[in-house]
């Protein structure tokens, strides 16, 4: 019990810490931006938790948010906003879709599915753009990334729609159900007739939506579509999931819990930058926590 509550206790501790180490953090700019910041993170996040819960991987993650949001700003050059959101999210689904068909079709391992996909979405992002970034875009879609609502930074009720909505899959929806039995035991899964590889690819669909919304919020924040944003950001999405009591074993996660682990690393990000750390310790750190994470779940399975 004490463990599962960690990931809280952990948020908690650091918000006390840095409001007193530095007398900027409390700010309503400078929370307004850590939830900015960290807003592309936890949506991928949640996808990744629904992954992992049916005992995949997904390391494309990065790529596929740089792919949807730069085909997106294209998009939305010549066809508008609301064309330029549709084409990033059909761009992050299908991009889904496809991890999902060759590890359920090919009967790969997703971990080198997704890595091979890693490369292959972020070189199309790079030929499509001639490796440079997209700046024809609408001035009035910086609100998604930067506009608020009653008060509120509007990427926030945009994260909270989608954490209610995984939540529902999860808990409420055969999809929900069917992804935390494959992750528990695959094979068990298949013989009580679960459609293992339907499942599956649904559940690397969602994920690619998900990444394609947080591709367009991250061109709406940088106001250009680019073909290298992202990278790094699939270790982050994986870190959050996994500090938030997720199991890289499969069958074990929840929205809640990838929500603190996101915003955990949103805070030691902008704790860093506050404090004048050094900003490449942030990827010892994230590293670091990786390993710590599932040692803990280790230890915990293993005295179970």
């Amino acid at each position: 019990m004490i463990q599962r509550l960690l990931p809280f206790f952990t948020l908690i501790a650091l918000f006390i810490i840095l409001s007193i180490a530095s007398p900027n953090f409390l700010t309503a700019t400078n929370l307004s931006s850590v939830v900015r910041q960290t807003a592309v993170i936890n949506i991928m996040a949640l996808g990744m938790t629904v992954v992992i819960i049916a005992g995949g991987i997904d390391l494309s993650v990065g790529s596929i948010l740089a792919l949807a949001g730069l085909l997106g700003a294209m998009t939305m050059e010549h066809n508008g906003i609301a064309m330029g959101l549709i084409a990033g999210l059909i761009i992050g689904g299908a991009c889904g879709m496809a991890n999902g068909l060759m590890t359920t079709g090919l009967r790969i391992n997703p971990f080198i599915v997704t890595l091979g996909t890693m490369g292959i979405y972020r070189g199309l992002a790079l030929i499509i753009s001639k490796g440079l970034p997209v700046h024809e875009i609408p001035p009035s879609f910086s609100y998604l990334g930067e506009g608020t609502l009653l008060g509120v930074p509007f990427v926030l009720w945009i994260l909270l729609l989608c954490a209610a909505t995984v939540h529902v899959i999860l808990e409420h929806t055969r999809l929900g159900r069917y992804a935390f039995s494959i992750g528990s035991n695959p094979e068990a899964a298949f013989y009580a007739g679960v459609p293992v590889r339907f499942h599956t690819t649904a559940v690397y669909t969602l994920a690619g939506l998900l990444t394609g919304l947080a591709g367009m919020i991250e061109a709406s924040r940088l106001m250009t579509g680019q073909p290298t944003s992202g990278q790094g950001y699939e270790l982050t999405a994986i870190a959050a999931v996994v500090i938030g009591g997720g199991s890289l074993r499969g069958g074990e996660g929840s929205v809640l819990g990838t929500l603190v682990g996101a915003f955990i690393m949103g805070l030691l990000a902008n704790g860093s930058d506050l404090l004048g750390t050094n900003p490449y310790w942030q990827q010892v750190i994230i590293g670091a926590v990786i390993i710590l994470a599932v040692a803990f779940d280790e230890m915990r399975k293993r005295r179970s």
